[in-house]
């Protein structure tokens, strides 16, 4: 078997290949464009495809695509085999510059939130070269923005791509000022870490909730659950080892890095995180390891579960989006340094992002909002709906002592004095001590984590680098003017300590206290459900944010509120629906057949045993008819609850409807089935309990 090195990135058309392939003036004149965004010549743009095809044939593709990340929140690609007709009958392999640049999908089925009309069915994907392409099932695939026929991003690479170039533009204005002309680019890198569930393919066959909605809606506490912590980073299973092993091969040959693997705390739940890279590669990057996990789990008949809480009581799943800032020399802008002026950068780099995340905690919570993560936040280790920022006590007490002028006593170095002194060292290891941050500051990077398993990371740091841009392109319009900046530069960081340290806060996340605190006393919001956030995307201030950096035009807000509402209501009824199909048609029925049983051995007791009362037979008998009684009662409650909906005048009163009467009655409904389930025997209960789905897999 080949080493590692030998296989990685082969199924990607990278530097390496480009340049073993590309002639000198075409690679450099390639590399221009992607580094500096240099306009892409037609001619090179053909050499380009040429190579690109050569390669991909030599690799056994046949078909080409461009792969793109729609509205869907999933990828999409339609495939075009390379063969055009040759004179003689046969047929020959072609790929040509216009082919690779610009490309013409269906767009009338994709979610628009009203961009175009369903008529107008045009759609273009745009070829972006920052991100390499790569052969995927014998197709050459290449990643693309998408867009509508009038220029309007359709996709979320667009609006991803104008956030990374709004923060670039602003981050080096304030470089400028700390006198750094080397640096000619800052790029928002990304590591994700990606959370998973593996379930054995048969018992999930069994589940119509787990098949249709992808969380279970019925389901007893199991005797067994994640109490005793013993499957956290515990010693993991051949069977799920194997499939590691398999996944790791697939995604290191798609250049993908791959670095840590272990058991997560629920029972079957596991995790991969990746090494840093661009945002833009990084997103490319985990769309296409969450479709390679669930490939790859077929073939070792196991289903790979993405949903943000498949299971009640235990452990969700997120995907912790650890974010920082690099420049183009190497340099991590959220790393502190050990002169003067590297404290001074990183203290103002800092403080952009406190200033970005208070100013704008509403646009982060609704970058996570959709229905699945409702139920993690708040709940078995994820982080509450209320965003906050975990410093830790040491870098916390020094902003402290630039808030007020005061010495750093913690080692008597004296006042801080931007430009002047030497930034207090904080120990690295009490920065991340806090689970319960939906924000964390971790040594030389902030991770997110309230990021939702199944989502795209890309809205959430869209939201993520134009708002820090925002904080940057403030700091930069005061400082620029400055008489003295040493003196201005104290002011501009002492005054965002003041006005933003109500976001700070390195306590207990889970504690009601500290929810009653944020935002009785700190004014901090606090969102629970995906309804009461999302129509905050169309407040003025957030809209004036996005359309001036040139991130998402007013139109492109508004479809997006259309569709994450969409989105939002149309998960629900799918879940309502398929929870009314199987307690209708399997649960009842179940629980009857095993009434029936009963009495009919209750009826052979009193004839073999004259004056047999038969007293925990008729006791069961009564309680599940009671039971089932309940459920038909709740199922046509369900069933007027969705019917209602049609009343609604709007998708926005349609998804607070359904946060307000359907998800309750969905709880109504499912209290006295997984009640039945505790008194019904295995061999009559239709469909795999919690206990073999979690323990399932050997």
């Amino acid at each position: 078997m080949a080493a590692v090195p030998e296989y990685f990135g082969s199924m990607v058309f990278d530097d390496r290949v480009m340049r073993a392939n590309l002639s000198a003036e075409v690679y450099q004149s390639l590399r221009r464009t992607i580094d500096q965004g240099e306009r892409l010549n037609i001619g090179v743009a053909n050499a380009v495809a040429a190579a690109m095809k050569d390669w991909a044939v030599a690799h056994g593709a046949t078909h080409f695509t461009h792969w793109f990340q729609p509205l869907t929140g999933v990828t999409a690609e339609k495939h075009d085999s390379f063969i055009s007709p040759s004179p003689d009958g046969g047929v020959i392999m072609e790929f040509s510059g216009k082919e690779l640049i610009q490309g013409e999908p269906d767009a009338s089925s994709f979610p628009s939130g009203g961009l175009r009309a369903t008529f107008e069915a045009r759609g273009y994907t745009a070829w972006d070269p920052t991100s390499y392409a790569f052969l995927k099932d014998k197709t050459l695939c290449i990643p693309t923005a998408f867009c509508g026929y009038n220029g309007e991003a359709l996709d979320k690479k667009t609006p991803l791509l104008r956030s990374m170039e709004a923060l670039n533009k602003q981050a080096l204005r304030v470089l400028r000022l700390f006198g750094n002309t080397q640096v000619r680019r800052v790029t928002p890198c990304v590591g994700p870490e990606q959370e998973y569930f593996l379930v054995d393919a048969d018992m999930w066959a069994k589940r119509r909730d787990l098949r249709f909605t992808g969380r279970t809606l019925f389901g007893a506490r199991p005797p067994k659950g994640q109490e005793m912590d013993d499957h956290y980073f515990g010693t993991i299973k051949p069977r799920v080892a194997a499939y590691m092993a398999d996944l790791n091969d697939e995604l290191w040959k798609l250049g993908i890095l791959a670095k840590t693997q272990h058991n997560e705390v629920a029972p079957a739940q596991h995790e991969l995180a990746p090494i840093y890279t661009t945002v833009n590669i990084a997103t490319d990057h985990n769309q296409l390891t969450m479709e390679r996990m669930q490939k790859v789990a077929a073939r070792h008949n196991l289903v790979c579960l993405l949903h943000e809480k498949p299971f009640a009581r235990v452990n969700g799943s997120g995907k912790h989006n650890n974010w920082s800032l690099s420049t183009d020399t190497g340099v991590n802008l959220l790393s502190p340094g050990d002169t003067p002026y590297e404290n001074a950068q990183f203290l103002l780099f800092l403080c952009a992002v406190l200033k970005a995340v208070d100013d704008y905690q509403d646009l982060l919570r609704i970058s996570v909002a959709t229905a699945g993560n409702d139920h993690r936040l708040g709940a078995n280790e994820a982080p509450p709906a209320v965003v906050s920022i975990f410093l830790g006590d040491e870098l916390a007490a020094i902003l402290g002592c630039i808030e007020h002028d005061a010495p750093y006593t913690s080692i008597d170095t004296g006042k801080v004095r931007l430009g002047v002194d030497v930034l207090p060292k904080f120990r690295r290891d009490t920065t991340d001590r806090n689970r319960t941050s939906p924000f964390a500051f971790t040594g030389n990077k902030f991770e997110f984590r309230m990021v939702g398993s199944a989502d795209s990371i890309a809205c959430a740091n869209i939201m993520l680098n134009t708002a820090v841009a925002e904080s940057l392109r403030v700091y930069a319009d005061r400082l620029e003017g400055a008489e003295d900046f040493q003196v201005a530069l104290q002011a501009v960081i002492r005054k965002t300590i003041q006005d933003h340290k109500r976001i700070i806060f390195n306590g207990n996340g889970y504690d009601d206290a500290w929810i009653r605190e944020a935002t009785e006393k700190r004014g901090l919001l606090n969102y629970p459900a995906a309804p009461d956030c999302v129509p905050h995307l169309l407040d003025e201030k957030n809209i004036a944010l996005l359309t001036s950096h040139g991130v998402l035009t007013r139109a492109e807000l508004e479809s997006r509120y259309e569709v994450t509402l969409e989105n939002y209501c149309k998960t629900i009824l799918i879940e309502a629906n398929t929870m009314v199909d199987m307690a209708r048609t399997e649960i009842i029925p179940a629980v009857q057949a095993f009434v029936l049983d009963t009495a009919k051995t209750a009826a052979a007791k009193r004839e073999l045993v004259p004056g047999c009362l038969c007293g925990w037979e008729t006791e069961l008998i009564k309680k599940l008819s009671t039971l089932t009684d309940q459920i038909y009662r709740e199922v046509g409650a369900l069933e007027e609850a969705v019917s209602a909906l049609d009343n609604a005048d709007d998708i926005g009163s349609q998804a607070a409807a359904i946060r307000d009467t359907v998800l309750p009655q969905m709880g109504r409904l499912r209290l006295p089935c997984d009640q039945a389930e505790t008194l019904t025997p295995k061999k009559y209960w239709p469909f795999p309990a919690y206990g073999d789905l979690l323990f399932g897999v050997r």
